[in-house]
């Protein structure tokens, strides 16, 4: 399938319900209930032939096949490793992820998020799964992967080194739910050295289908409590820590019991009454279930007498949870990451869940990889993006007005191509102040001529760059890259917003007409071409046709078919569409009585503006073919017209290129051949077929007017 048709064919998906996380699409086509059922029939444990036990899923340099790190590593189901083993037991914990062998910590702190949060786990780690009765050695895990859900089916065969999991694994060793998840991960990047190295946010937002931002909290903009309040309210996952500055420092206790180095969740903000003004505290909870903070505004402190019983907390438990003032969470931790969930992700009536848009795109060497902003000749090249923001936020306690808004861009697949020596690319985007026509691809002249309204806060080589903005309602270009020109990649732009934006990639309402018209092959041939063009002219009465013929729209694709498929494509007909939109305008500013019809002294004045200069006789032989009894010509027999000129021109001007490049080497061999050499060379050139360029210098090729 064509990447226009994949396109297209995953929109049509998305929009009949699929690629959602209540039906997710089956990663390489396994269905996960067909197979387990498989071999519960046959009594075989499943053997996932798309992810073979075997070095090549381990990893391909520092886990290689040669490597000294997986010298010695067997692959073996949970059962081979202990007597009785569980997927989950008593709820998935942070205690069931243990780091091994391998430089994942940013993935398993995103995996120790989901416990904190039954809803989302739920969404990652089906249910009904154990190693029970129904056990067939096959498990299933739901991801988001740039705009989509897939569920990823495994076998339980996992690589064990002297006895042990070789990777993450539970601290009591007879559970394996998040083994089997690290896998599944590690399945969907190509193996499990591609997971080496990441940021959480990449963990989160695939865990979730959400965004990510983070904050370091020295430097974080002046409405950081204003922005914590509505992230909450939006039921994002919030999470901060305390920055260490030594390996000794790790998860060590400070003397107001805050643990460095460790991962919390900022759950509640509020503004209370006290001591007669107000005071902002936050929520904070410890995932031990206990270790809590001792200062001000702590359980059992007595800045609490002050508040009236109304706006207490209604438990005080040594169970992990706790507040403290906002402006100590400030001095106290280093920095906030927030995640920013789907609607869909949302089970609750009591939050206010942002707005979602999002749009695959690609950058392609030659065409659409521009580079960034300092490339200023070749910028305009990358894909466009509009967005319209129509309402501003609704929160009367802010000063600020203006629309909120997190853009996303993340680059796809990138950890796939380690194995062949690729990596993240530097990507970023720059968005402009636009009005105007939304479905027209600017040129560089728009982007000399204009400033840019914002842009991502750096380029950088990592997945995704996200930055939060708030800006006044109106419509904005996008315009994503990566830093250098010509570098080739996919990419998935994501628009979060409080209020409902609408979000396209410029000239997407024509691909979306080209589905309509097209085939199921996409891709339009002679016979649909005249349809469509005869459906088109029908609804118009300021025209006279007959109609398209079959002959004229055979012209028509072979003057464009440029793949020799004799059909057009998306490209081949989008350049079709433009010209005859043109001659359409043409026609109608020659016809200037208005009739319908242009007469032969106005099809001449028409000719001109299409940019064909003919000499008499070229235009007597025209008009003798095209015009009707009575001198007139209509539209379709216009269209016809032009495009037999076009394709003469065409023909002669590579006719006279040929003739050229024959002339040329003929006066360079007049250097080192004999007169006589030169007639033989001649007369086996005509014998071989070359007699275009014989007749082109026998003057029998139609020539264009000179002036």
């Amino acid at each position: 399938m064509s990447g226009v048709a994949l396109t297209l064919a995953k929109k049509r998906a998305r929009a009949a319900g699929f690629g959602t996380n209540a039906n997710a699409n089956k990663y390489l086509n396994q269905d996960y209930e067909a197979l387990r059922s498989q071999c519960l029939s046959s009594g075989q444990l499943f053997c996932d032939p798309a992810f073979p036990a075997s070095p090549e899923a381990l990893g391909f340099k520092e886990l290689g096949a040669n490597s000294y790190k997986t010298r010695g590593v067997q692959w073996k189901r949970p059962g081979e490793l202990c007597s009785k083993p569980q997927f989950i037991v008593g709820g998935a914990t942070r205690t069931d992820i243990c780091q091994g062998a391998l430089g994942d910590c940013w993935l398993l702190a995103a995996i120790a998020s989901l416990t904190l949060n039954e809803d989302v786990l739920a969404r990652v780690v089906p249910s009904n799964q154990d190693f029970g009765s129904s056990y067939a050695g096959i498990f299933h895990f739901q991801f988001w992967q740039f705009g989509e859900w897939v569920d990823v089916v495994i076998d339980d065969r996992l690589p064990v080194k002297d006895g042990k999991l070789l990777f993450v694994h539970s601290e009591e060793g007879n559970e394996f739910w998040s083994a089997l998840l690290e896998k599944a991960y590690a399945k969907v990047n190509g193996c499990y050295e591609a997971l080496s190295g990441g940021s959480t946010s990449e963990g989160f937002e695939d865990f979730t289908g959400g965004i990510a931002e983070s904050y370091e909290l020295r430097k974080a903009p002046a409405n950081i409590f204003q922005i914590i309040q509505k992230a909450l309210e939006s039921g994002a996952l919030l999470g901060c820590s305390i920055d260490i500055t030594s390996a000794a420092d790790s998860e060590a206790i400070t003397r107001q019991k805050l643990v460095k180095g460790h991962a919390y969740s900022l759950t509640g903000a509020v503004e209370v009454h006290y001591r007669g003004g107000l005071e902002k505290l936050v929520r904070m909870r410890n995932p031990w279930g206990q270790v809590e903070w001792t200062g001000a505004w702590s359980d059992s402190s007595s800045e609490w007498n002050s508040v009236d019983p109304s706006e207490r907390p209604s438990a005080n438990a040594e169970d992990g949870e706790f507040w403290m003032a906002f402006s100590e969470f400030v001095r106290q931790y280093s920095r906030i990451e927030i995640c920013t969930l789907t609607p869909d992700a949302i089970t609750s009536d009591s939050v206010k869940p942002w707005s979602v848009c999002n749009y695959s795109g690609s950058w392609r060497r030659g065409s659409t990889a521009g580079g960034c902003r300092n490339n200023a000749y070749t910028f305009w090249m990358n894909p466009q993006f509009v967005i319209k923001l129509d309402e501003e936020d609704d929160d009367p306690n802010d000063n600020e007005t203006g629309c909120s808004l997190v853009v996303g861009l993340i680059q796809k697949n990138r950890r796939r191509l380690r194995k062949d020596g690729e990596d993240m690319h530097t990507i970023g985007y720059a968005i402009y102040e636009f009005q105007g026509q939304t479905d027209v691809h600017l040129d560089k002249n728009f982007f000399l001529t204009h400033a840019q309204k914002a842009r991502s806060e750096t380029f950088i080589n990592l997945r995704e760059v996200s930055t939060r903005f708030r800006l006044p309602p109106g419509e904005y270009l996008v315009v994503p890259s990566t830093f250098e020109p010509n570098k080739d990649g996919d990419f998935c732009l994501r628009v979060f917003s409080e209020k409902q934006t609408e979000t396209h990639e410029v000239d997407a309402g024509f691909r979306s007409l080209f589905a309509k018209l097209a085939g199921p092959d996409m891709l339009i041939s002679a016979a649909e071409l005249k349809t469509i063009l005869n459906k088109i002219i029908a609804k118009r009465t300021d025209i006279k046709t007959d109609g398209f013929s079959l002959d004229t729209c055979r012209v028509l694709v072979n003057l464009m078919d440029d793949s020799g498929d004799g059909k057009l494509g998306l490209g081949e007909f989008a350049t079709l569409w433009k010209k005859v939109q043109k001659y359409l305008a043409i026609y109608k500013k020659n016809d200037l009585d208005n009739s319908g019809t242009i007469s032969t002294p106005e099809l001449r004045l028409a000719l001109k503006e299409a940019g064909f200069c003919l000499n008499n006789a070229i235009f007597q032989l025209l008009v003798a073919r095209y015009a009707d009894a009575d001198l007139t010509i209509d539209f379709d027999d216009f269209v016809a017209c032009l495009m037999r000129l076009e394709m003469m021109f065409l023909a002669f001007h590579f006719v006279l290129k040929m003739y050229n490049m024959w002339k040329n080497w003929i006066m360079w061999q007049k250097h080192i051949m004999t007169l006589q050499a030169i007639e033989v060379w001649a007369v086996v050139g005509w014998r071989l077929g070359n007699r275009p360029c014989d007749r082109k210098v026998a003057g029998s090729v139609p020539r264009a007017e000179s002036k």
